[in-house]
């Protein structure tokens, strides 16, 4: 367990965007299904990419770290008839493989931690023993599964995750006749599909946009490559938050523009509070600026939420935030998690059930908030600290690493005051 110690500062100066999670999930998972050897270049060992490494070396992937760099030789993929896939606290790798390992036909048995366990897979129990794979669990983790994969019409939801879309997305291609997705409903996080289809394609396959989802060519084969990892917006948006927030400009480095990465629409949603924005050549500088409420509806860029709530908590007016229930199974119920920390620290949130209705303050009292071992709570609660007239503690400082493990290097380097302390 620890807790990070805050004091009121400013931040300023530049800072490199960490590699974005999403995408080096994604690359990993194509890099794996392409039986050659790919470097992937701009990988950060957070908590979640070494899941996804763990879980592809069980397959049969050999996987080496050298600084930034990830080698993958995926020669032994499902070369074991069963494996034990533990998957951490990562989403993304659970929900990504399952299809995955259904389509290679083999056996696994899939574990996690934290609450994990809890978040929904029903999707995967409803539709795989329609095609060919037996699902056993007593409704969330431990999960084992038998069976291969057939190709066919997958009826998804699109309002749920679009992990599980993603995941279908990922292991059709490898099956020998075509299938395809038909969305049930409207598709929520929306670009992290796009993006998903993007790397496919990087990486050799090809995905048919239809009117009601997406057509995919089985009988397809990935190709092994060198791939860099594209900055991450989800992390960037802590510092334009601070830097709006603050007396001096911030500039970070390393983002692309434009992006497939739904939470590139930090760029537009700060400037929307009133943030003076400017965008350059794989960089973005954000200056003091004089912010007010604002309407955002959060169904495509979920992740923002935690610091979207905290700068609205810190403009003039009102600041009201909907589409997001969702939340409420991420690491934490991150609605009753912000409502709650921001309050605590001298904010004024109420909860909605999907989103929440925040007062602008002048700035935080400061005191103690719960980080709910939730990486992002914790980073934009930290960015709150920056404008409180008083110290300020939030607990489950480690989870940043489930993420971004030098998020407080970074803070700390900008002119920011955080201190961990471990105990126990």
């Amino acid at each position: 367990m620890s807790s990070v110690y805050l004091h009121p500062s400013h931040l300023h100066g530049t800072v490199q965007a960490p590699p974005s999670k999403s995408a080096a999930h994604r690359a990993i998972l194509c890099a794996a299904l392409s039986h050659g050897t790919s470097v992937l270049h701009n990988v950060a060992p957070s908590e979640d990419i070494l899941a996804t490494c763990r879980a592809v070396h069980a397959l049969g992937v050999e996987t080496d770290f050298s600084g930034s760099d990830l080698l993958l030789d995926a020669g032994g993929l499902f070369c074991s008839p069963y494996v034990e896939l533990d998957c951490g606290e990562s989403g993304s790798t659970l929900r990504f493989l399952i299809p995955i390992v259904a389509a290679g036909g083999i056996s696994a048995r899939f574990t996690g931690k934290g609450r994990l366990p809890q978040r929904p897979i029903g999707i995967y129990l409803d539709c795989l023993p329609k095609v060919g794979v037996y699902c056993q669990t007593q409704g969330g983790l431990p999960l084992s599964i038998n069976g291969k994969l057939r190709p066919g019409i997958f009826s998804l939801p699109g309002d749920v995750s679009s992990q599980f879309v993603t995941g279908f997305l990922f292991a059709l291609p490898l099956l020998d006749g075509d299938s395809d997705i038909r969305l049930t409903t409207p598709l929520q996080s929306a670009g992290y599909v796009d993006m998903t289809i993007d790397i496919m394609r990087e990486f050799g396959v090809g995905i048919e946009k239809t009117e009601q989802g997406w057509h995919i060519p089985g009988g397809q084969n990935y190709r092994s490559r060198s791939f860099t990892v594209e900055g991450d917006w989800s992390q960037a948006a802590f510092f334009l938050a601070a830097g709006a927030l603050g007396n001096k400009p911030v500039c970070i480095k390393g983002l692309r523009i434009p992006s497939t990465q739904g939470d590139s629409a930090a760029a537009e949603i700060f400037a929307r509070f009133g943030a003076k924005i400017e965008q350059g050549d794989g960089e973005v500088t954000v200056y003091p600026s004089v912010l007010h409420g604002i309407e955002i509806d959060a169904s495509q860029v979920p992740d923002l939420v935690p610091i979207l709530a905290v700068t609205g908590a810190l403009a003039q007016g009102e600041t009201r935030i909907t589409g997001a229930a969702r939340l409420r199974i991420k690491e934490s119920d991150r609605l009753t998690a912000m409502a709650d920390g921001i309050n605590r620290l001298g904010g004024k949130v109420t909860e909605l059930p999907d989103g929440l209705v925040i007062k602008g303050v002048p700035s935080f009292t400061g005191g103690s908030a719960k980080g709910c071992n939730d990486h992002r709570v914790v980073m934009a609660l930290s960015v709150g600290a920056l404008k409180a007239s008083g110290p300020v503690e939030i607990t489950d400082a480690h989870s940043i690493c489930k993420s971004y493990p030098t998020f407080f290097e970074d803070y700390n380097a900008l002119g920011g005051h955080a201190n961990v302390i471990h105990m126990g």
